[in-house]
């Protein structure tokens, strides 16, 4: 018998929905919330999705199952006050600083004030004015906008089981702070920015350098070199009204050219470099003795920094290759050194990427020659579309353009580094003996596609059984490393991304929901087919970069030896 409730005086069945809340969206109303986040924990605090029983009884419809029969308003007088009073209230306790704030346009309370045209705030704001955290490399801080939605502990702690920020104090004095209220740069903080992603107001927003890279720009004396990340071809497009998936990497290269950039790369061919030589170092770990943990991948700073806090005694076991970024930009500054001193002019790398932890990767002293980063500044998809927006550019309305010589030729393998599984499939490609377009078909269907956030799969190689485990969301790689402790699974090769569902799901991105990110996946992978070259190896680019700039130098600008001092703070 189908079971049913009835929202406002109309029938809605449901099945499995979790709370009142689904079936209510399920009869086409948009209930306001804030800390309500499908992918989370039930919090229940901001009580803005109340509605009222046939008794008149006031329930939070996020945290209350559905039952059948159940009914239930959404709309009365009594509802209409206090939602109105809590928004009221929201506002008098928050810094009103809208025109300035990262957020404007994009908050939740912002919206929520517009949508039930709250006139005036009657009420004073009384909390003390708190100091703003800019001690991160990824991140800004700033307690004075939180409206102690929870959203940011939640996913800091249950996703990716960090839990380097959490609630403090009680009552009238509760905030979210970190331990001790120290700076979060002195905490376990991986830089992921998954709290930023989801928090409602601008209490947590990701670092900007659009201003640092708008100097290079209009400095003569500087030459600025682009590399653009596979995921962030497949993201900026949403900005624009281009559906989740679809490519605009050529609409985008047209616009940093409008910007007054010099060079525009993609950086797949720092991928097709991390795949060359992780493959190696992955060939030849299958060939040592005894070996206890896996060898993991070594392409996420976050998940890097989530090994140095948590598992240090791991780091032996993590790829030495660099990140593609970090190769790519190794590459970049080698390539131009000559030309910048005969043109006395400095290149100014910089990296476009759909990630907040790049920011502080970019700055670790691993990354440093002679005290000059590879990759000077790294700006997320989001601080792109901002400078796009701040000159007027038209996106959609520009015709694509493709990258400059000699750094534009990469294989498919790169491209699908920006989903999770992708790095795994990419060095399946390049190991396996049979090239075959056949074999090529058939890597995609043992295990590793696909957004599940723990997949596993088995690949014969040379007879022999290798084991993988492709994990996305550090929660998820937490509890994989406490299984091969345990000696419950074995591995032999892991990779690992912080944000869940890989890089196109990473903080720099447009918000986007499960369904959205997954679209992104698949525009990665049609983006694939579309290549000629499928494997890192056919490169050929990569062949030239070998017997030429990297010649005898693979070591030094190609791997990294993490310092000891980093696994203790940042």
């Amino acid at each position: 018998m189908e079971k049913y409730m009835i929202i406002d005086g109309e029938r809605v069945p449901f099945t499995d929905e979790k709370n009142i809340l689904a079936v209510i969206r399920k009869a086409g109303i948009i209930l306001p919330t804030f800390c309500y986040y499908s992918d989370l924990s039930i919090y229940g605090a901001c009580r803005m999705c109340v509605v009222e029983d046939n008794r008149g009884g006031i329930v939070a419809s996020c945290s209350t199952p559905p039952k059948n029969g159940m009914e239930i308003r959404t709309n009365t007088p009594q509802l209409y006050y206090h939602r109105k009073r809590i928004l009221e209230l929201l506002l008098a306790a928050h810094c009103r600083d809208c025109t300035t704030c990262e957020k404007n346009g994009k908050c939740k309370l912002q919206e929520l004030a517009n949508r039930f045209a709250i006139p005036s705030v009657r009420f004073e704001n009384t909390n003390p004015i708190r100091p703003i955290d800019t001690s991160s490399k990824a991140i800004v801080r700033n307690p004075n906008k939180c409206i102690l939605c929870g959203d940011c502990v939640r996913v800091c702690s249950e996703i990716q089981h960090v839990g380097a920020i959490d609630f403090a104090h009680r009552g009238s004095d509760m905030e979210i702070s970190t331990a001790f209220g120290r700076d979060i740069a002195d905490t376990n903080c991986v830089n992921c920015g998954q709290c930023a992603a989801v928090c409602p107001t601008g209490a947590i927003t990701i670092k900007n350098d659009t201003h640092d890279v708008w100097q290079a720009i209009h400095s003569e004396d500087k030459r600025v070199v682009v590399q653009i990340a596979p995921a962030v071809r497949v993201a900026i497009g949403e900005a624009y009204g281009y559906e989740p998936g679809e490519n605009t990497i050529g609409k985008l290269i047209a616009s940093l050219r409008m910007l007054g950039v010099d060079a525009i790369f993609d950086t797949s061919v720092g991928a097709d470099l991390t795949i060359m030589e992780e493959s190696e170092e992955l060939v030849e770990s299958l060939e040592e003795e005894g070996r206890k943990f896996p060898l993991f991948t070594s392409c996420c700073p976050g998940w890097i920094r989530f090994v140095e806090t948590k598992y240090p005694y791991l780091m032996p076991y993590v790829s030495t290759s660099k990140s593609p970024m970090q190769m790519f930009g190794a590459v970049i500054k080698e390539y131009y050194k000559k030309q910048d001193k005969k043109e006395h002019k400095e290149t100014v790398s910089v990296a476009i990427m759909p990630c907040t932890a790049k920011k502080y990767e970019a700055s670790r002293e691993e990354f440093k020659k002679d005290g000059i980063p590879y990759v000077d500044y790294v700006l997320t998809s989001e601080e792109v579309i901002g400078m796009l927006k701040e000159i007027g550019i038209r996106f959609d309305r520009l015709e694509p353009e493709a990258f400059d010589m000699p750094f534009s030729i990469y294989s498919g393998a790169g491209v699908i580094f920006g989903a999770t599984g992708g790095v795994t499939e990419a060095a399946i490609r390049r190991v396996v003996a049979d090239k075959s377009p056949k074999a090529l078909k058939e890597i995609e269907f043992i295990g590793v596609r696909g957004m599940e956030g723990l997949k596993e799969c088995t690949l014969d190689l040379d007879g022999r059984k290798v084991r993988i485990g492709i994990v996305s969301g550090l929660g998820n790689a937490d509890r994989l490393i406490q299984k091969i402790e345990s000696g419950e699974e074995h591995f032999d090769f892991v990779e690992v991304m912080a944000c869940a569902g890989g890089c196109v799901a990473g903080a720099g991105q447009p918000f986007a929901r499960s369904t959205e990110k997954r679209m992104r996946a698949e525009g990665l992978y049609k983006n694939d087919k579309a290549l000629q070259i499928k494997r890192s190896e056919e490169n050929p680019l990569v062949d030239t970069l070998y017997s030429d700039l990297l010649k005898n130098r693979e070591h030094e600008l190609l791997h990294v030896h993490y310092l000891q001092k980093n696994q203790v703070s940042q």
